[in-house]
């Protein structure tokens, strides 16, 4: 889970590994859609507490039932093994499990 870039290698199997996260340009990306906010909250609550455990935060929007998620490192220029260690853990169930 470093801060490095992907290599192409990487970012041509990463549909593969996350098919729930289609790359909006070289960014993975996913829209859920909850009950109502009160759920799409506590959705945005656990996400926080993995980005945190990560050091790593998505860039994301909420509107409502519906929450936007956006993985790209900043700081690198880019995706790096930490995007995919996020989106990793949104999908997992002990991680959240989150459908979208």
């Amino acid at each position: 889970m470093g801060r490095d870039l992907l290599t192409t290698r990487e970012l041509q199997g990463l549909e593969s590994y996350l098919p729930d996260w289609p790359c909006e340009g070289t960014s993975p990306a996913r829209d859920f859609t909850f009950a109502d906010f009160a759920e799409a909250f506590r959705f945005m609550v656990a996400v926080a507490e993995i980005a945190e455990s990560l050091g790593h935060h998505p860039d994301w929007s909420n509107s409502w039932n519906q929450v936007a998620v956006l993985l790209t490192t900043h700081s690198a220029g880019g995706l790096t093994g930490l995007d995919v260690a996020l989106a990793g853990q949104i999908d997992l169930p002990v991680g959240g499990g989150f459908s979208g």
